[in-house]
């Protein structure tokens, strides 16, 4: 009963640290995405932008850059490309 009680105990403790992934990196509202690279070789999104000039001036002297929003739900913020 004791060995029953401890697992109990410990599996709850485990549940308990367990943290929810975030499944989606771009945010929907904003056209334009500024992916950036950080120290150790991660990467990062920030999309709250809602120009490429408003974009590139955030990204200028970082180690990034940016990229229409896949899952903005108007197309693309360029434009058709020809």
């Amino acid at each position: 009963m004791r060995r029953l009680l401890l697992w109990l105990l410990l599996s709850g403790a485990v549940l308990s640290v367990v943290v929810p992934a975030a499944a989606q990196t771009y945010d929907s509202r904003f056209p334009v995405c500024l992916q950036r690279w950080v120290w150790g070789g991660g990467t990062y999104f920030e999309c709250k932008f809602t120009s490429w000039d408003q974009c590139r001036a955030a990204a200028s002297g970082l180690p990034a850059m940016c990229l229409d929003n896949p899952y903005w739900p108007q197309g693309s913020p360029r434009g058709r490309a020809y």
